[in-house]
Order: structure tokens, then sequence, then C-alpha cells
């Protein structure tokens, strides 16, 4: 039997999620489609506790990891990236940046295989020193809607508009073609660019919807849709998934030779 990796997913703390009840007690959650979609493709899910204050237990639970899913969620905090906040950035959840950007940095400097959607792809790019557009339709000119949020009434599936795919990129591996339609649940998107990223996707209005790093044989891809919702239905978007786990496998793999 094929070694199943091990797929670590951070998580959120519930009470930086809106309307949530005051009297519930501290709690972390995150949506079951990601953990459903790794699985999916063979991987064993880990939930990332938010242990901000114990770096060395984070350490001693990354370490088992054979590969990081930084999932969507609340706004990146602009203290994460050197930036004043700005009054349409919405809820943050400080915790779950500092263990993010954390995992994110150590897998960078490890070329442990990373895959980011939405939230997820700009931790990543805040990780390798970008920065973050704080609200897109009011922040980046010509914007288009990107905002299709389901309590707003629009289904999570819901393909919103299209992207350019770079060809000979992982994601162009993966899709198969240049162009597709996406789903779009977000309101901030990548500004500048970190260091050791490229582009491999835009939407008409040139927002990036994806991005991949440059470093030789390393699996790091992030996304701004929510590729979770379409892993059933899209061939290319479970491609994508599938990559990440043999990724995963290999990384296992070379590290076990390593320790032999």
């Amino acid at each position: 039997m094929q070694q199943r990796p091990v797929i670590g997913i951070p998580t959120q703390t519930l009470q930086s999620i809106d309307r949530i009840p005051e009297d519930l007690p501290a709690s972390w959650v995150m949506n079951q489609r990601y953990f459903l979609a790794c699985t999916s493709v063979g991987a064993i899910p880990w939930m990332v506790p938010l242990l901000e204050n114990d770096p060395e237990t984070l350490r001693g639970i990354y370490d088992h990891l054979d590969g990081i899913f930084i999932a969507g969620g609340v706004d990146v905090d602009p203290t994460s990236y050197g930036a004043e906040r700005h009054e349409l950035c919405g809820r943050t959840d400080l915790a779950r940046d500092y263990v993010e950007l954390m995992f994110a940095r150590w897998a960078l400097d490890d070329g442990k295989p990373v895959m980011g959607v939405c939230r997820g792809q700009q931790v990543i790019n805040v990780a390798a020193g970008g920065t973050l557009v704080q609200d897109c339709g009011e922040l980046f000119p010509g914007a288009l809607k990107h905002d299709y949020f389901p309590g707003a009434g629009w289904a999570r599936d819901y393909l919103a508009h299209d992207i350019r795919i770079a060809p000979g990129s992982r994601l162009h591996t993966a899709f198969g073609v240049e162009q597709a339609m996406v789903n779009s649940m977000h309101h901030q998107s990548v500004d500048r660019l970190g260091e050791g990223l490229v582009a491999t996707a835009w939407a008409t209005d040139g927002m990036v919807e994806a991005l991949e790093g440059t470093r030789e044989g390393q699996f790091l891809v992030g996304v701004q849709w929510h590729p979770e919702m379409l892993i059933d239905t899209h061939e290319g978007t479970r491609n994508l998934f599938v990559a990440f786990i043999e990724a995963a496998n290999q990384f296992h793999d070379a590290k076990s030779l390593a320790y032999a």
C-alpha cells in the first residue's frame, strides 16, 4: 500500500468569526470540506491547533507533517505584513496568522509541499515577504466583483469569473488549459509578490488568482478561489490536489531515506 502522507491543516479561532455567541468557550474550528478534499485524494489530514505560545509543540507537529494545507478564512492582519489597518479590513485572527506564517516559513526553508486556497494564498505571499490589498473592491483599480459570499446568497461552487493560466505552470499542468472558470469568495488579494514567488493565473482585471514557488522541486501553490468545492466535479481541480499529495509522498520518502 502506498504511503498516505500526513497533511497539516491549521485551524481558526471560533471567536474570530462573526455572529458567535459570547458565552461559548474558546475553540479552534475549520471547515470540513478542506479535510474531505485532502482525504479524497489519499491524504491523512491533521488538524493543527493554534498554540501560538508554544512554538516547541508547534515545531513537533510540523516535523510530523509531509505537507501543509492553508485554508480560507478571516482576513490576514495587516500587522503581519507591516501595514496599517484600513477601515475596510475585516475580522482577523492573530493566533492563526502566527501559526500559519510560521508553518509556511518553515516549509519555504525545508522545501516541504504547501498548498493554499483563498486566505491561504495570501498567507503564502505574506510569509515570503509580500503584501496584500486590504479590500480589492475599493482599493484595486478596475476590480471585478470577487466577493460572491455564501451569506449573500451565492452557492460556494458558483463559477464567478474567468482566469488566465500561465503556460508551463503547475496549475496549467493540472488543468490542461489556459483559461478556466472559478468560484470566488474573497475581498482581499495579493498586492506585491513575495520573494521566490511568481504569479501563474490572473483574473481579467489583472488580480493575481494563483501563485507558485520558484524553488526547484518544491510544490508551492496558492490559488485565490476555493477548489475544495470543485474537486468532485472538475478534473483539473482534482489533478491539482493529486499533484499536491504526490509531492507530499515524495517529500516523505526523501525524508525517510535521509534518516535511514
